[in-house]
């Protein structure tokens, strides 16, 4: 058995009911503090106890250049990708700013880009390949490809864990990735591409419509593959789609919160969870971005994102700005005064 098939770890279902209780007895309304709530009420059931807390946040960006980029769909140069790698590590980009504030450990993996002989400290460079191949031709990665960058993902998330880190978050970076991810979404929801495709970088109206017909040409070459989502992320994703997919199905694996960021991401933590339907109860959502898809894949998943903000940036930044507010819920869920604690009447049953 591959290890992505291998078991999740079970919700500890006593904490939960043991926080949910503590929710009813705070001095407050009951349900007034929303989405906070359920929030801390999951942290609860996902670290097995009934305060919970995060302390030690783990932000890893994968990065990765797509074959797909050479029919026009990008509005920025595939140089780029390897530019905002040092970017990241030198701490001038928005993920880095946002690490850094919050005390975050982030890790840069470049899983393959264009320039196959780019090496910058501070970075993993893994060179899977000099990006992926062009999937309106051809599959976007090998099998042993697709492989190695879901087993990077897991790794990631095993350096987490050895370091003490208590929540997940992956980012991502490669030019013309929002249509590779854009190309899976299609595949996983079944849908045709002018119900999903944005702008990405920047594209106007036609770069969008040729965006469209770029995936559906891809839609048709690879349809016989597509009702296996590995076998859909193999012919479609990036290496840092792969990579983001492996994360979510180790951290449900070795049973550490993951909290998800925009579009792409979604499309991976989509694609893990049709791998393994058990891995969602371990996603937390982060925000709901500005890329039209958002919104179906959240739907599809089932998902409440704390946040609504217009974001577009990607690598993993929506999230990041997400976690104090999650640190504020389990505050709140901790510190909180019950109505006998106060010596605050309660509501009239």
């Amino acid at each position: 058995m591959t290890w992505w098939r291998q078991p999740v770890q079970p919700l500890d279902e006593n904490a939960r009911a043991v926080a949910q209780a503590r929710q009813r007895q705070l001095t407050k309304p009951a349900g007034s503090l929303g989405r906070l709530e359920k929030a801390a009420v999951e942290l609860a059931a996902m670290q097995g106890r009934a305060r919970p807390g995060i302390a030690h946040p783990w932000i890893a960006v994968f990065a990765g250049d797509h074959g797909v980029v050479e029919e026009g769909v990008s509005a920025y140069p595939q140089a780029v990708t390897g530019q905002m790698l040092g970017n990241f590590v030198s701490g001038g980009a928005a993920i880095s700013v946002l690490a850094r504030h919050l005390g975050a450990t982030l890790e840069v993996v470049d899983l393959g880009t264009i320039d196959a002989s780019l090496e910058l400290p501070g970075v993993r460079h893994l060179h899977l390949g000099p990006g992926t191949a062009n999937f309106a031709r051809t599959p976007a990665m090998s099998a042993a490809q697709l492989e190695a960058a879901l087993q990077a993902g897991a790794d990631s998330v095993a350096r987490a864990v050895a370091t003490g880190g208590d929540l997940f978050i992956g980012g991502e970076m490669g030019i013309g990735n929002t249509t590779a991810a854009s190309a899976l979404a299609c595949a996983l929801l079944g849908c045709p591409a002018r119900e999903l495709v944005g702008p990405g970088t920047g594209l106007d109206d036609a770069g969008v419509l040729h965006k469209a017909a770029v995936i559906e040409r891809a839609l048709l070459l690879h349809a016989g593959q597509l009702d296996d989502p590995l076998a859909g992320l193999r012919c479609l994703g990036g290496f840092e789609l792969a990579a983001l997919a492996g994360a979510y199905l180790a951290c449900a694996q070795r049973g550490v919160p993951a909290l998800v960021d925009g579009f792409i991401c979604t499309v991976a933590a989509l694609c893990a969870v049709r791998i393994e339907p058990a891995c969602r109860d371990w996603l937390l959502f982060a925000h709901c971005g500005a890329e039209p898809g958002h919104r179906l894949l959240l739907a599809a998943l089932r998902a409440e994102p704390l946040l609504e903000l217009g974001l577009r940036l990607g690598e993993g930044s929506g999230a990041a700005l997400a976690v104090p507010l999650l640190q504020l819920a389990c505050r709140l869920h901790g510190e909180m005064a019950t109505f006998a604690e106060a010596a605050v009447a309660e509501r009239q049953p």
